[in-house]
């Protein structure tokens, strides 16, 4: 004899592509309630009073947060990141936390390396230069770019996207890679492309060597502020830093001190340590700054596709199954 398996209640906290929330209908009872917006926070409120599980992105959930919903059970994130959850009280409350990492490594990887590009061949800066009509002749020394191919390129962090940047710069440019992370890589096991063409490298070589410098660093304790005064002053002079990680492993003052006073000839810069960037921050107009909305995995494609493994995840969980994607939680 079969049974109908129950329905459960499931908030949306920030919108799905149609297909998805469909998905979601299909089995549970569904409430949309997007918290940033003033008209949906009672309504989200009201519904996490009797959540059984949570999707969305982008939004702090906090121990605070979570005692509002006493009866969930999941928490299914459409990010690979997860400093906005409550880690601990996650871990206390057995309260699953999903993610979706793998779907968005090339996309990102391919931002982090339009960044390498834009701030080494300065093609904002120049782009913007013809659009205000400043170009009338051949231009000069005064706007030429630097190379790419065949630089040094560092890596901070070394995990699926940060050995995709590597691919990008050691097969596609010829650059020498060397990278920092908490302990070394098997490359002949995990990215044999990169077998001989990429080392693991103690963090002040690293800097000290390398042309360009890219963060792809987690937000941890040990990560958070990691990029000081002290490390941008290793970087050897004209190096570009890139970050495509989480702005908060960044000291944004003493990154602004090190192109405004240093050597660092540009930072191209993905994420900040708030965002959106606020109106009065330096880093918004600074001539040395190419800066992006924190558009890493920002394709139609790709976000698709994290919905789709988020949704996977969240129903697998309900219907009592293992979800494809569950991130690793502290010991409650």
């Amino acid at each position: 004899m079969s049974t109908t398996p129950t329905r459960q209640q499931v908030l949306v906290f920030r919108e799905l592509p149609p297909d998805q929330l469909a998905r979601l209908q299909a089995q549970h009872d569904v409430t949309v309630a997007n918290p940033r917006l003033l008209e949906q926070l009672p309504a989200f409120r009201a519904a996490l009073a009797t959540a059984d599980g949570l999707i969305g992105s982008s939004y702090k959930v906090d121990a605070a947060l979570l005692a509002c919903a006493p009866q969930l059970k999941v928490i299914s994130s459409v990010s690979v990141g997860v400093d906005n959850y409550d880690l601990q009280a996650l871990a206390a409350r057995g309260i699953m936390l999903c993610h979706t990492p793998g779907v968005l490594t090339e996309t990102t990887a391919d931002t982090v390396f339009s960044l390498i590009m834009a701030t080494s061949r300065r093609l904002v800066e120049l782009a913007n230069w013809v659009r205000e009509g400043h170009w009338t002749s051949n231009i000069g020394e005064d706007l030429f770019g630097w190379d790419v191919h065949g630089k040094t390129l560092g890596i901070l962090g070394f995990g699926r996207i940060g050995q995709a940047v590597a691919r990008r710069g050691a097969l596609g440019f010829g650059m020498p890679v060397l990278y920092h992370s908490r302990r070394p890589v098997d490359l002949a096991k995990d990215a044999p492309e990169l077998a001989g063409k990429a080392s693991h490298t103690p963090l002040d070589e690293l800097l000290q060597r390398a042309d360009i410098v890219v963060a792809m660093l987690p937000l941890s304790n040990e990560t958070r502020g990691l990029m000081g005064a002290r490390e941008f002053g290793l970087m050897k002079p004209g190096a570009i830093f890139v970050n495509g990680g989480r702005g908060a492993t960044v000291q944004e003052t003493a990154l602004l001190h090190a192109l405004n006073h240093g050597t660092l000839r540009a930072a191209g810069l993905d994420v900040f340590a708030t965002e959106p960037l606020p109106m009065d921050s330096p880093l918004r107009t600074h001539p040395k700054v190419t800066a992006l909305p924190h558009i890493g995995s920002a394709t139609f494609e790709t976000r698709h596709a994290m919905a789709v493994l988020a949704t996977s995840n969240l129903l697998q969980v309900l219907a009592g199954e293992t979800p494809q994607a569950v991130f690793e939680l502290p010991p409650g």
